[in-house]
This record gives structure tokens, C-alpha cells and sequence, in this order.
């Protein structure tokens, strides 16, 4: 099954991207307008997110998301077998923060969201930063895609870590100098063991594995996020979270990551991934306090 995906799909990534997009645009007619995938949970976490939008305005964001969601897709089947030539016209940004960090011998955290086009900017980010790069990643139900996306995912040199095995995988790099990065904005398999924090104005549960092995290793921690210039063409931002994750008080870091996400949602709502059940777990008292 995985070759006849891969042999498929690696001829339809040969194709020019302004073929490409006349596709993106026929997937997003038939995902929008006529199966309305998630729209309802779409328009929901819009809601949440912004209650004093009309319904209008949700609707237009909710159309740009779609056509962003669809492009991402299809930009996507590009890089099975695009050059690193082409993955650098297509993605630039100033990383020289990150580098600067790395001078000091410290290893180093890169926390992302699930905004547009997350899958490019791995695969630019890699060869732009120094040393050994590793991404975290929740492995896929289907054996096929899993292993397309890790072939995509891996071609220019960035490390895949499966979160489900952190603590294994990452032994054999103990030690050594790396930057490791996540996104982190996943809702938590258990909401128990979660840092809730008001996201939104909703007290909503993040995972606490980014802010533990920050703080654990004292990372230098950094933020980033996309912009799209055009249609296949992004820019990358990055700024410093915290050069001392170790000094911060228990929490605070996923405050600061989730105030972040706030931010570049509310700047550029229509290029993260609103289909995401983000809301879908209610805080309850036994899951402790909320982070102030």
C-alpha cells in the first residue's frame, strides 16, 4: 500500500504548483461548500475565540482557513519531491537568534502552533539552523501515511522524535547539543495531568512536557510562527521566549507560549488549524489550579 501511495503521489508532486493549486481549489469546493467538513466545529472554536466578530466575519475567516488548510495539503505532495533549492525560495525567515543561542553550547527548544504551512517550514528550518535539529511528532494511525510523512518529514535532515516514545528516543542523544522542536498545542490526551491556563478567556488544558523538559534542562526557549506572503511562499518568525526556563516559576512558561499563541492567532486567525477540537475538555476543579 505504501509504495502504490508513494509511486502516486511522488508523479502528482512532479507537477508545476500552479497545476497544483487549480487542484487546491476544486478540494476546497468540495471540503467547504459541499461536504462542509468540521465547519460546525470550525465556527465553534471561532466562536470562542472571538465572541464579538459577526457571524460574517467568522464565516470569512472560516473561508480563508479552508483554502489554507487545502493549500497546506496540496503543498505538501510538492515536497515528496521538491529540491532544498525550492524548499528555501519558498520559506525564508531570520534564524539568527537561534544560532546566536547555539554559540553558548546549549541546547535548544523551539516552541511552534499548528499554523500554515507548519510541514515547509520543518523541512527549510533544518538546514538554516546549527547542529542536530529533532521534531516531535504524534506518529499516524495509517501505516502508509506514517510513512510518507516521515520520508517528507526527514529528507533534509531533521530528527523525528514519536512523542508516545520521548523518553526512549531520546537517549541515544544525551549529551549532546541539539535543538529540538514541538508543536504544542495539542489538546492533552489527559486532561488531568494537563497546565490549564485561560486561552481565549476559556481555561483550557496544554501539555506539560514542553515546559517540564525546558525547565528540567533549562533550554533556552524560543517561539515561532508562519506568515504566508503568497500562496506557497512563507516567512518564518522567531523570538525569545525565555534564555533561563530553569528560573521560571512552574507554569509560566505555557502561560507565556499559550499569551503568544493568542497573539499570532488574533494577527493571521485564518492560517492556524481552527478544524482542531482545541475546546473539547472542560477544566474541573480535581485537575487543580489555573494558571495565573
Amino acid at each position: 500500500m505504501y509504495y502504490l501511495l508513494f509511486g502516486l503521489l511522488y508523479l502528482v508532486s512532479l507537477l508545476p504548483l500552479r497545476v497544483l493549486f487549480v487542484l487546491s481549489d476544486i478540494v476546497y469546493f468540495i471540503i467547504y461548500k459541499i461536504f462542509r467538513y468540521r465547519k460546525k466545529v470550525v465556527l465553534h472554536n471561532l466562536s470562542i475565540a472571538f465572541p464579538l466578530k459577526s457571524e460574517t466575519e467568522k464565516e470569512a475567516i472560516a473561508s480563508k482557513f479552508y483554502r489554507n488548510f487545502t493549500d497546506t495539503f496540496i503543498e505538501t505532495i510538492k515536497y515528496i519531491s521538491a529540491s532544498q533549492a525550492y524548499i528555501k525560495r519558498h520559506c525564508d525567515g531570520d534564524f539568527s537568534l537561534v544560532h546566536d543561542l547555539y554559540k553558548q553550547g546549549r541546547s535548544i527548544q523551539v516552541l511552534a502552533g499548528h499554523n500554515f504551512n507548519w510541514e515547509l517550514v520543518n523541512l527549510a528550518v533544518a538546514p538554516s539552523l546549527p547542529g542536530k535539529v529533532m521534531a516531535v511528532y504524534l506518529p499516524l494511525n495509517s501505516e502508509a501515511f506514517e510513512r510518507l510523512f516521515r520520508y517528507i518529514r526527514t529528507r533534509f535532515g531533521t530528527i523525528l522524535i514519536n512523542a508516545k516514545r520521548m523518553k526512549e528516543e531520546m537517549l541515544p542523544h544525551r549529551g549532546t547539543q541539539y535543538v529540538i522542536g514541538l508543536v504544542a498545542d495539542q489538546s492533552p490526551g489527559v486532561p488531568s495531568r494537563a497546565n490549564w491556563v485561560q486561552f481565549f478567556g476559556r481555561p483550557t488544558g496544554f501539555l506539560k512536557g514542553p515546559e517540564n523538559a525546558a525547565r528540567r534542562n533549562d533550554y533556552p526557549v524560543v517561539f515561532i510562527h508562519f506568515t504566508k506572503k503568497k500562496r506557497g511562499f512563507y516567512t518564518a518568525h522567531a523570538e525569545l521566549a525565555t534564555d533561563n526556563a530553569a528560573a521560571l516559576p512552574e507554569g509560566q512558561l505555557t502561560k507565556l507560549y499559550v499569551k503568544y499563541l493568542e497573539r499570532v492567532m488574533t494577527e493571521h486567525p485564518e492560517l492556524w488549524l481552527w478544524s482542531h477540537r482545541r475546546w473539547k475538555h472542560e477544566w474541573k476543579p480535581e485537575y487543580g489550579k489555573i494558571i495565573e
